[in-house]
C-alpha cells in the first residue's frame, strides 16, 4: 500500500485496499456500509479551497474535541489563518478523510511553518493518508522556497518524514509544550543552523 507523495500536478491520486465502501453518516462522519464491498478505494490529495472549511472544522470538532481550543499550536493558529496554497485535503471519491494544514509562523525573527491540524477519518487510519497528506504539503511549501517546518508531535511517527527533535530551550512556544514533541523538518539544508526563540504568527505573510 503506497503512502508516499503525490506527483507535481494540482491533483495526486493513489489507491488503498480496504474490505468495505464507506459513505457519510449524517454530519459527514464516515461509517462503514456493509452491504456494498469493494475492493479498492481510490485516494486522491486535492488543495484546500475556502468551500472545504465547514466539513474540516467538523472532522477537528469529531477529532480532537472541544479540547482543541487550549492547545498552544491552536492559541498561535487563531492569530494567523492557515495559507490554502499550502495546505491540502484528502478525499476518497467526494468524501474529505483527511485534511492538513500550513501556517506561516516565525521562529524569532526566522520565517517558518507551522504544519497542523493533521486530521484522518478514524475509519482510514493506518492506510497511509496521514503520510501522504504530509508528503504532500512538504513537498509544495520546498517548491514554493520555505525552508522550515515545525510541529508539535511524535517522533516515532513525523521522522519517517523529515521531522526531528528541537534541542531543547532552543525553540519555545506561547504555552506549555512537551519539549519532547517539538519538531522541525529542514526543507533545505542548515536551514534551522543558528535558528532560534519564541515561536509567533508571522502576520507579515501574505
Amino acid at each position: 500500500m503506497a503512502s508516499g507523495a503525490t506527483g507535481d500536478g494540482p491533483e495526486s491520486a493513489q489507491v488503498l485496499s480496504a474490505a468495505g465502501c464507506w459513505r457519510p453518516d449524517g454530519a459527514g462522519a464516515a461509517r462503514r456500509d456493509d452491504v456494498e464491498t469493494m475492493s479498492e478505494l481510490q485516494l486522491t490529495i486535492l488543495p484546500e479551497t475556502a468551500g472545504d472549511a465547514l466539513a474540516i472544522d467538523r472532522l477537528h470538532e469529531r477529532t480532537f474535541g472541544p479540547g482543541r481550543f487550549a492547545r498552544s499550536a491552536y492559541r498561535i493558529r487563531e492569530g494567523r489563518a492557515h495559507a490554502l496554497d499550502l495546505s491540502f485535503t484528502a478525499r476518497i471519491g467526494t468524501l474529505l478523510v483527511g485534511s492538513v494544514r500550513l501556517t506561516p509562523i516565525c521562529i524569532g525573527d526566522t520565517p517558518a511553518l507551522l504544519l497542523g491540524p493533521l486530521t484522518v477519518e478514524p475509519p482510514f487510519r493506518s492506510h497511509g493518508i496521514g503520510r501522504a497528506l504530509i508528503d504532500r504539503s512538504l513537498a509544495n511549501a520546498k517548491a514554493k522556497n520555505h525552508t522550515l517546518v515545525v510541529l508539535v508531535g511524535d517522533e516515532p511517527f513525523y521522522g519517517k518524514a523529515g521531522f526531528k527533535r528541537i534541542p531543547k530551550g532552543q525553540v519555545k512556544m506561547p504555552g506549555p509544550v512537551d519539549p519532547g514533541r517539538l519538531l522541525i523538518a529542514e526543507l533545505a539544508p542548515g536551514a534551522f543552523d543558528g535558528v532560534s526563540g519564541l515561536i509567533r504568527p508571522d502576520w507579515a505573510a501574505v
